[in-house]
């Protein structure tokens, strides 16, 4: 005798509908609890490490990357790039920390000269708005961590120096000194904690005479003088990425700039002025300084032997061709004039070499 046993399967979602649709949804919620912290727990034995996927840093465009427009027309051009009209928010006063001597005076010689030679003729607020821009870079992950690193970005690249004078010959020229003088005491200020709050957080600048690629695809939010200043769009241009670490070490500035002028450059003309096409013929003369125009850009390298050409020069001062009374010798170059007492005219000239203190 067979014996048959009926069985029918039970629907539990028939019978119980409410307590099946919580019991799936508490499943799916533990699911994607155990998905969101997945990358955050340990692997063990050969278990391979989760990816975590991480946000690609920005990559900063070059100075050299302009469109070819005539002065004129990236003046007008510029103007039609619309002011940001968020509030600024202004950065966080620099601090140099547990630096030491050296390393101070090497970022206060670099930083010294990116404002002598990019804001060298501006006011003192166009010069604090340059050095903020280098300062806010020093503390974006998307730079070096040092204030020499950011200024000699990209410099020894034949294209993609981050600022021009780097690679257009700008630093075979001995700098002025009363010009030199203003440029260290802005430089010694924002190192020091000044900030300057029109700035802001930017990051980029460009003269309003020639028109980058890039200008349309981040922030405009300030103009100082000739100058257009930027920072980055979104999440990279807010206070929360600028959280890099000062790394209070800097290279020697004097090899920095050697390296740069040691590297041919290729430079779009609208970065050397019609005034200056003289110029360059002339420099083509000298030994070790080659000059070539491809098209709308202009080949320039100077070389060591090309400074060392120039340094041999003998140039006869003013006040020995004129004979200069001591009054203006004084007056002109700071020689050690003196008076009927024996006094010398003004201030020691050693005096002139250290940097200011911040105006308050």
């Amino acid at each position: 005798m067979r014996i048959t046993l009926p069985i029918q399967p039970q629907w539990h979602w028939r019978s119980r509908p409410r307590e099946t649709a919580i019991l799936g949804l508490l499943g799916c919620a533990a699911a994607l609890a155990i998905a969101g912290v997945s990358d955050a727990m340990p692997t063990l034995g050969n278990a391979s490490k989760a990816s975590v996927a991480a946000t690609p840093l920005p990559t900063s465009p070059s100075a050299t990357e302009l469109r070819d427009v005539a002065p004129q027309d990236a003046v007008a051009l510029n103007a039609l790039i619309p002011l940001t009209k968020l509030p600024s928010t202004a950065a966080a006063p620099f601090v140099m920390g547990k630096a030491s001597k050296a390393t101070q005076v090497q970022a206060l010689e670099c930083l010294t000269s990116a404002i002598y030679y990019e804001a060298g003729r501006e006011s003192d607020l166009g010069q604090r708005a340059v050095a903020q821009v280098i300062l806010n870079r020093v503390r974006h992950p998307a730079y070096p961590s040092s204030v020499c690193g950011v200024v000699f970005q990209g410099s020894t690249r034949t294209t993609g120096c981050q600022f021009t004078f780097t690679c257009d010959g700008s630093m075979a020229r001995t700098p002025m000194a009363t010009a030199w003088s203003r440029a260290r005491s802005v430089a010694w200020a924002a190192l020091n904690g000044a900030v300057h709050v029109p700035a802001g957080l930017a990051t980029h600048y460009h003269a309003n005479y020639v028109l980058p690629y890039w200008a349309s695809s981040l922030v405009k939010t300030h103009i100082e003088g000739p100058h257009i200043f930027y920072r980055w769009a979104g999440g990279w241009g807010r206070p929360a990425a600028f959280h890099q670490g000062y790394a209070a070490r800097e290279a020697d500035s004097a090899v920095l700039r050697q390296a740069a002028l040691s590297v041919e450059h290729i430079l779009p003309k609208a970065l050397v002025p019609g005034t200056q096409i003289a110029a360059l013929e002339a420099l083509d003369e000298i030994e070790g300084v080659e000059v070539a125009e491809a098209g709308e850009r202009v080949s320039i390298k100077f070389n060591l032997k090309a400074r060392e050409a120039v340094e041999k020069v003998v140039v006869t001062p003013y006040v020995e061709r004129v004979a200069a009374s001591d009054n203006l010798r004084r007056a002109l170059d700071g020689a050690g004039a003196a008076g009927a007492d024996g006094k010398p005219f003004g201030p020691p000239a050693e005096a002139m070499d250290k940097p200011s203190p911040p105006a308050n």
